[in-house]
């Protein structure tokens, strides 16, 4: 699944999304990541002040890279859609 992301929730949903797709538990992907559970909880609640590191070593357990592009013009309507 690709999405984009435009807050740290939407973010969030995206890295849960992959990580149940895998079958994997926060605990899980917390071990695979070198991260705690609670910081994956963290991440995928969009609290803030998460770690940058801390994502992108989530994203690295998951097989995921982050792409930027220019933002569109999306309806809030479109982006609700993704999820």
């Amino acid at each position: 699944m690709d999405g984009f992301a435009r807050s740290p929730r939407q973010l969030g949903i995206l890295i849960q999304h992959h990580r149940k797709a895998r079958g994997l538990s926060q605990t899980q992907l917390a071990d695979l990541a070198g991260l705690r559970q609670e910081m994956v909880s963290k991440i995928e609640s969009g609290a803030s002040g998460s770690r940058i590191a801390a994502i992108c070593n989530l994203m690295a357990a998951l097989d995921l890279d982050i792409t930027l592009t220019p933002r569109t013009r999306r309806s809030s309507a479109d982006i609700a859609d993704i999820f």
